[in-house]
């Protein structure tokens, strides 16, 4: 029988890219992208928050909550762009990574927290919209090592760190 140590730290499963964005300017729409830079010491080129985001230079979201974000709704979709998030991944816990080392395209983050929902979830969502994304609003990440993030890309736990 595996201990909890060894359940936390055993995930096989890879996830997948569906979909980025990069947030421009404070209360502009979020742009999607084919492909994004990674940079250690800016986070995401093109990002309002790059350069001064620290622990959060990239924010992440499991494509499987939209659906339930949306269900909480009772909307028949939620758009990604509107959740104001940089990465859509699909196939992997998300949270599962806390702590942990990943590659995703060429560049390598470190999970460094969960990403909670801001008040303007209320304006873009509608009423409700802050308690529809409470515990699904993903998580944030530090870039460790620069490189390109693609749509297609494969997000993998490195087992080495």
């Amino acid at each position: 029988m595996k201990s909890l140590h060894q359940l936390i730290h055993t995930l096989p499963q890879q996830g997948r890219v569906e979909w980025l964005g990069v947030r421009p300017a404070k209360r502009v729409a979020v742009e999607s992208r084919a492909t994004v830079n990674a940079d250690p010491d800016t986070g995401l080129v093109g990002d309002r928050y790059s350069g001064r985001s620290g622990d959060r230079h990239i924010t992440l979201i499991q494509a499987e909550h939209l659906p339930v974000i949306a269900s909480c709704l009772g909307l028949p979709e939620v758009p990604p762009e509107l959740l104001r998030r940089n990465i859509v991944v699909s196939g992997i816990n998300l949270l599962a990574l806390k702590d942990k080392h990943v590659q995703l395209g060429t560049a390598e983050i470190l999970v460094t927290g969960q990403c909670h929902p801001c008040s303007r979830m209320e304006e873009v969502l509608g009423p409700g919209g802050y308690n529809a994304v409470r515990g699904h609003g993903g998580i944030t990440a530090r870039v460790l090592v620069r490189g390109t993030i693609a749509v297609g890309d494969t997000v993998t736990k490195l087992h080495n760190k």
